[in-house]
């Protein structure tokens, strides 16, 4: 008896032993962890809008558009308007500034969503240097809908006179088709250019 309690004791250390070292051999739990996706690829980049016009200083002599001024069509990739003949064009393609003195015409075309009222004023008060004249409003221009919006902007002092250059500028936003337009039509303090900004701005078209 005391020799098969003694057998029986043995086999029962054994698989203990067995039960131990099978457990140390485990390899950890697989574990698999999916790639993480940042906030930045989730959310697409909205489009940003045009900074606000300046005036140069520098340039002193302003004057109305007379109203004998012959216009031409300009027409580009991204977009078509009459512009007063003998301005000077710069830019090109989806940015195009034309400029008579401190009369100044800016469009920027972009891909974005149309414009709304409350997106309109969001993208004025983050601009730097502006300040709000008259509060964004809908309208149409050539059929299709549009918000207008009257923001000021100043020049830095000349450095002869110290004066400031005061533009007041009417940003016209407009969308069609995934593009955005933005229409900067900026006048200094003192200029009257309405009518010819009217004409301006009707014979807009997005391409």
């Amino acid at each position: 008896m005391r020799h098969a309690r003694f057998s029986v004791l043995i086999l029962l250390t054994l698989a203990l032993a067995a039960g131990c070292g099978s457990g140390s051999k485990q390899a950890p739990p697989v574990t698999t962890t999916a790639p993480a996706t940042t906030a930045a690829a989730k959310t697409t980049t909205a489009s940003k809008a045009p900074g606000a016009l300046l005036p140069e200083a520098a340039s002193a002599a302003q004057g109305d558009i007379p109203d004998n001024q012959v216009f031409v069509t300009f027409t580009g990739p991204a977009f078509s308007m009459k512009t007063p003949e003998g301005w000077t064009q710069s830019g090109g393609g989806k940015s195009v500034t034309f400029r008579d003195k401190n009369n100044i015409v800016r469009v920027v075309v972009a891909a974005g969503p149309k414009p709304t009222v409350a997106s309109v004023k969001q993208e004025l008060a983050a601009l730097k240097g502006a300040h709000l004249e008259n509060p964004p409003v809908a309208l149409k221009i050539g059929g299709l809908p549009a918000v207008k919006a009257v923001y000021s902007t100043k020049s830095a002092p000349n450095a002869v006179t110290g004066k400031s250059v005061q533009l007041i500028v009417d940003r016209y936003e407009l969308g069609q088709g995934g593009k955005r337009a933005t229409v900067d039509l900026g006048t200094p303090v003192g200029v009257d250019n309405v009518d010819a900004y009217r004409l301006m701005i009707e014979s807009f078209r997005l391409r």
